[in-house]
């Protein structure tokens, strides 16, 4: 069985993004119904965090991935599931970007600026409108089930690689590759 693994940098990207997004997919179910008080306002705050934070970490992974490529798919892997695992990581990429873009939009458009870890103002990326926010948090609200459709799908295919296919897929990114001595 040839042993896949990513390097150390991708399996704490890819790990660190994962549990960012498990922490703050549920919490965006459960904030739009909250009493407004002072402690949904720092629910509200806490997810912009999260998803700047995504944002940042999936630009860093990005620019660690195009030059450390993935390893190799498993001997005997149909092309077909290649192509489909490719398709949803890539899906994945973009919907890491894009679900924290539309959000920070939709807080631009409700007229609340994002002031990252109360420390760094982030800019306005459109100006204040009722009309565009409604349609911004429709579309956030509507990546995030796509984007959390694409995590489930690919946390199945790698539960199937492992203990259906029994190969090392979901392994290549539980451990890093041993490193070799000079």
């Amino acid at each position: 069985m040839t042993q896949q693994h990513f390097t150390r940098t991708a399996i704490v990207f890819h790990w660190l993004t994962a549990l960012i997004i498990a922490g703050a997919f549920p919490v965006g179910l459960l904030m739009g119904d909250m009493a407004v008080t002072p402690f949904r306002i720092k629910v509200f705050v806490w997810h912009k965090w999260a998803g700047i934070t995504v944002l940042i970490l999936s630009s860093l992974r990005l620019s660690w991935r195009l030059g450390h490529p993935a390893p190799p798919p498993p001997a005997g892997m149909p092309a077909w599931q290649h192509r489909a695992s490719r398709v949803v990581q890539w899906a994945t990429y973009i919907l890491l970007f894009i679900v924290p873009l539309t959000g920070w939009m939709y807080s631009s458009a409700a007229g609340y600026s994002v002031v990252y870890l109360n420390w760094v103002p982030l800019p306005d990326l459109v100006g204040k409108s009722k009309e565009l926010a409604h349609q911004l948090k429709e579309l956030h609200e509507t990546l995030n089930w796509v984007l959390f459709s694409l995590v489930m799908l690919h946390a199945a295919a790698a539960l199937k690689h492992h203990f259906i296919d029994k190969d090392s897929v979901l392994l290549g990114m539980l451990r890093s590759a041993p490193r070799h001595k000079a």
